[in-house]
């Protein structure tokens, strides 16, 4: 009897394809999305809604506030979210004007910010969001001090979760005349970011420049920094003590407009490990609440929400689902999926300018297939179904508040879960690394 073929493990087809692919080209591989592998998540965790031992609240008559106020440390004007959840800071360039009008509408009807971008400040932008997030990045490309203080808030955007400590990358086909303009760069020319800002090279430097930044807003305005999660307990600390108000961290699982597929797959850690490890480097400062957390890089559900909040974020920032609620990916259009070589749901062609619905996307054509006002509603549909999810989890474990949630509220499903967010295997008293085991 003939054997059945097998395939190697550690050169399995995909990897095959890959080396055969690298060796025709000579190119390593750019592409959108984020990573494709499966992670350690929010998924391996549960929580433990109310018995006997607790208290829970009735669904309908006894209310669960979500608001959340981020930037409290020094800010004269810190902002007041009606949920904790963001939008995530997607550069116009990356995303089209429509894309960036419709999160901005749905957000704002739903109480939460936006955020811009690398790129500057776009006119939809800031007309269609009512809580706006001004990014400085080390790119510099599109800043504007004036634009800067239109803006509620201001990010300093030190990395990204899908690729800490590499730069972006917005391809010429994507780079029309008014993001060119906007950047001052020459149209249909690749653009590469620096990976690190040019005025600063550690955290001293870093109070220099949120001392600037903040008298640049007359101190009224919270300065948030956002880094990819790598070494998050060191990072988070320096960042707070070179006087951030509020700390975005983004996890392996973040997404990305365009970037070396090594680093999407290959740098960082998962969203769960850097949240435990950012919480417990707060409370070694007593600084957790005082400087609010916002933890980013693979939030998908209300589950995921009250999971994050119950490890101690104060909220969380969603980039590729509120593009998936936009309609990224979606079964339509299919001839033009097939024309990049994919389908709907396995599309990852953000870098390449040919988004078949419309969002990452400069071409007129296709981005007029992204109705603003459709886009609106479903971008506020999703947040308000995930602030409802949340709020139901939060009330089976008897809390008036989404911030009421603790680790204490939580069991993991694997060992390595529980490793990584600090919080027992369930069935267990037991926490992987910790106490001698």
């Amino acid at each position: 009897m003939a054997s059945t073929p097998r395939h190697s493990a550690a050169l399995s087809p995909d990897v095959v394809a890959e080396i055969e692919r690298a060796a025709d080209e000579g190119l390593y591989r750019i592409r959108g999305f984020g990573a494709l592998r499966p992670l350690p998540s929010f998924d391996d965790l549960v929580l433990l809604g109310a018995s006997i031992s607790r208290y829970p609240l009735e669904g309908y008559r006894e209310r669960c506030a979500t608001n959340v106020t981020l930037g409290t440390r020094f800010a004269k004007k810190p902002i007041e979210l009606k949920i904790p959840i963001t939008i995530a800071g997607m550069s116009f360039g990356a995303i089209g004007a429509n894309a960036k009008r419709a999160l901005g509408r749905g957000a704002s009807v739903a109480g939460t910010s936006t955020t811009t971008g690398d790129g500057g400040m776009s006119a939809e932008e800031r007309a269609d969001s009512k809580i706006l997030v001004y990014q400085v990045l080390p790119s510099r490309y599109g800043f504007d001090p004036a634009h800067l203080r239109a803006c509620e808030a201001v990010e300093i955007v030190v990395g990204q979760g899908a690729k800490p400590g590499g730069g972006g990358i917005l391809l010429g086909q994507k780079i029309s005349e008014r993001v060119a303009e906007m950047r001052t760069l020459p149209p249909g020319i690749d653009q590469r970011s620096a990976c690190r800002h040019p005025d600063w090279t550690g955290p001293d430097d870093l109070r220099i420049k949120i001392e600037e930044l903040r008298e640049l807003m007359d101190w009224e305005k919270p300065v948030f920094v956002k880094i990819g999660a790598s070494r998050p307990r060191y990072d988070v600390q320096l960042a707070v003590k070179a006087g951030a108000d509020a700390i975005v961290l983004d996890g392996m699982q973040g997404g990305t407009g365009a970037t070396q597929e090594v680093f999407i797959e290959h740098a960082g850690i998962p969203t769960l490990a850097a949240l435990r490890e950012a919480i417990e480097a707060l409370e070694e400062l007593g600084m957790h609440r005082k400087v609010q957390l916002v933890i980013s890089g693979g939030i998908r559900s209300g589950a995921d929400v009250a999971k994050a909040l119950a490890m101690g974020a104060d909220a969380v920032s969603i980039g590729t689902a509120a593009l998936v609620a936009l309609g990224c990916n979606r079964d339509i259009h299919v001839e033009d999926y097939a024309t990049l070589g994919t389908e709907p749901g396995a599309c990852h062609h953000c870098h390449t300018g040919r988004c078949p619905v419309g969002i990452t996307t400069q071409d007129p054509v296709l981005e007029s297939r992204l109705d603003v006002a459709e886009g609106a509603r479903r971008v506020r549909n999703f947040l308000t179904v995930l602030t409802m999810e949340a709020q139901t989890l939060a009330r089976a474990c008897g809390k008036s508040h989404l911030h009421n949630l603790e680790p204490e509220d939580l069991a993991a499903l694997t060992v390595e879960a529980a490793a990584m967010a600090g919080v027992p295997l369930a069935g267990t008293d037991w926490i992987p690394g910790r106490n001698g085991h």
